[in-house]
């Protein structure tokens, strides 16, 4: 186990173990920085991507999802009041269908 070579405020050395790459532990200066490549940060996002639901492409097809829905309502909506124009259906025929 290498020990971190940094000195403490009292003097001594410090107990933690330290990093292999500078000796240093992570409260001295040892912690990683990140990843400096391309390649390292692709790497980095694959890891932390969860599943998606909130990604641009899953948003994307929510908004058509929705904008699908309203339409479908839009035109429910005017047969609804074509039909009650023509007499086939009364104009308070949803209260018989009340919870």
């Amino acid at each position: 186990m290498i020990e971190c070579n940094a000195k403490t405020r009292s003097g001594g050395q410090c107990q933690r173990a330290g990093n292999p790459k500078n000796g240093r532990c992570h409260l001295h200066g040892g912690k990683s920085t990140g990843p400096k490549t391309a390649e390292g940060r692709a790497r980095i996002a694959a890891a932390q991507f969860k599943h998606g639901n909130r990604s641009k492409a899953a948003i994307a097809a929510q908004r058509a999802r929705a904008a699908r829905g309203r339409a479908i309502r839009a035109e429910l909506a005017a047969l609804e009041v074509e039909v009650i124009r023509e007499g086939l259906l009364q104009s308070n025929w949803r209260d018989d269908y009340r919870i």
